[in-house]
């Protein structure tokens, strides 16, 4: 993605860097056997992450990112340091504690959308809240259906996956993100299949929520991404070599706003 120069910035959220302690990581390591050899992914990784916070966690192939974003969404463990999330230790929970706590406290965005295909928008919505025995059959669909207004597709709440553009797609992930209330919003390349232009609709919606006080971290090997996030943590060979806050992030309404419009 790429912009035209500008000084127009977005608001940062209004506790970025104030509010609680939401990610707490202490000296993580993960280690991988390959045959005869240890893979050492991760090697010491320590940070914080409060309420409010829209941080950018960058690094190239073979950085450590990808395993830190599984251990950040509780689909793996660390094979030593701490990871508290909302104060909960993760580090040390079963499996299936693991997995109530994904589904509760943290949503999901992935670069392909990882829609149900044939599916509408307020079904694919709907499926967190389907693990959630608290939540009644109505309640799961008003739940839905108002995630899927706060992205902008009240238009769409009966289309298809299939009948979808991909950013309409990524906006219903989104809204399924968003469905449970978690935590954090946890996005992993979550513009990389899409065009200049929907991309930045894409991180303009992420700003968005991130301005009413959501707590973010998007996942990604694009490096121009840092200029609109409230903080950026650059990894190389499982170790952190940058962490900077940014104190006025680049408005991405803006940029889409400058772009050529496609008049194909």
């Amino acid at each position: 993605m790429s912009d035209k120069n500008t000084t127009i910035t977005a608001s940062p959220g209004p506790d970025a860097g104030k509010g609680k302690v939401i990610i707490s990581i202490r000296d993580m390591r993960r280690n991988f056997t390959v045959g005869d050899e240890t893979v050492k992914a991760l090697r010491g990784v320590s940070f914080d992450i409060r309420e409010g916070e829209f941080v950018t966690i960058m690094g190239k192939s073979g950085s450590g990112k990808s395993t830190l974003l599984n251990i950040l969404g509780c689909l793996d463990t660390p094979t030593s340091g701490d990871y508290d999330l909302d104060g909960d230790s993760v580090a040390h929970m079963s499996k299936n504690r693991r997995a109530v706590t994904r589904n509760r406290k943290i949503g999901f965005v992935f670069q392909n959308y990882n829609l149900l295909p044939k599916t509408t928008s307020l079904e694919n919505v709907e499926l967190p809240l389907l693990y959630n025995p608290s939540v009644s059959a109505s309640e799961r669909r008003e739940k839905a259906r108002k995630a899927l207004v706060a992205v902008g597709l009240e238009n769409r709440i009966n289309h298809r996956s299939n009948q979808m553009s991909g950013g309409q797609q990524q906006r219903v992930a989104i809204a399924r993100a968003l469905v449970n209330d978690p935590v954090i919003i946890l996005a992993d390349e979550a513009t990389g299949n899409l065009d200049t232009r929907t991309s930045f609709s894409i991180l303009t919606l992420f700003q968005e929520l991130h301005s009413r006080g959501r707590t973010i971290i998007f996942v990604t090997h694009n490096p121009e991404l840092a200029a609109y996030s409230s903080r950026n943590i650059v990894l190389r060979d499982g170790k952190i070599v940058s962490d900077t806050v940014n104190e006025h992030p680049l408005s991405a309404k803006e940029a889409y706003d400058n772009l050529p419009k496609d008049n194909d």
